[in-house]
């Protein structure tokens, strides 16, 4: 879509600022992102597999025990969000605005995937303002899952075109979203200026402590608010449809999962 989307095809954004309390004690004295699932942090899981699309440019932005944030063998950079413990995934990820004028990837920092997930990312990255994963078999990774509910599911619908029309918790009935947004993207240059500028706008408008979308607060706004805010705006979001292959690690429960789903795909 732009004559910078080769750079956006090098850079990601992974936003691991949070606490991770549903986690238990696997928190106490790590981040999020380091806790270890199949023998190795959760971030490693996800530099290796976005190293492979040859994305060689990496900010993380980091809050709760920043400083034990360790990539291993990969570089990184790091963008510090001070008010971690008063915001959420939004806010997070404008403290790394200046990095989304040349597009980038971007992760959730609880998720790990398999390989093919981002291979099939990557195979349309830039064709769209922003191109997401979307799981069709959501509803199975939701079986037995009894400390996260679908309530919590960032459901998506789709409209005739098959572009996405509505996401986010609480913003599609299960009956009928064609499947869970898994917290993994790419958004183009003209994406990613859009979501800075839906950001400023709302500052603007409002400041943090207003509404913005289904949150409370602009504070509190989850990325997909955002997300919406651009189809609204006429801006183009495609799934990037996958059947299974990820695993959200969200508790005791789903780390426990996780592991067990992973040597699946190895096995696979």
């Amino acid at each position: 879509m732009s004559s910078q989307g080769g750079a956006s095809l090098t850079k990601a954004i992974i936003v691991a600022a949070g606490r991770g309390r549903r986690l238990g004690a696997s928190t106490d004295g790590l981040p999020k992102c380091m806790v270890e699932v199949g023998g190795k942090p959760i971030l490693h899981w996800q530099l290796e597999a976005l190293s492979q699309v040859g994305v060689r440019d990496v900010v993380i932005v980091r809050g709760y025990l920043g400083d034990k944030i360790h990539p291993g063998r990969f570089p990184v950079r790091f963008i510090d969000n001070p008010a971690w413990a008063e915001n959420n995934i939004l806010a997070s990820l404008m403290c790394a605005s200046s990095e989304l004028g040349s597009g980038c990837f971007f992760s959730y920092c609880d998720i790990v995937y398999a390989q093919s997930a981002v291979a099939r990312l990557a195979a349309v990255a830039g064709t769209a303002h922003g191109s997401l994963v979307v799981d069709r078999r959501w509803a199975d990774t939701y079986a037995g899952r009894t400390l996260h509910p679908v309530a919590e599911a960032e459901l998506v619908s789709l409209d005739a075109a098959n572009s996405l029309r509505q996401l986010g918790k609480g913003a599609v009935p299960p009956s009928e979203a064609a499947g869970e947004f898994i917290g993994l993207a790419h958004f183009s240059p003209e994406g990613g200026q859009a979501i800075a500028q839906i950001w400023r706008a709302a500052l603007a408008g409002g400041g943090l402590a207003s509404p913005f979308g289904r949150a409370k607060t602009l504070a509190q706004a989850y990325l997909t608010d955002a997300l919406n805010v651009m189809i609204a705006d006429g801006k183009l979001l495609v799934p990037v449809l996958i059947d299974g292959g990820w695993r959200e690690i969200d508790t005791g429960q789903d780390l426990a999962r996780a592991a067990l789903a992973m040597t699946a795909w190895a096995a696979g």
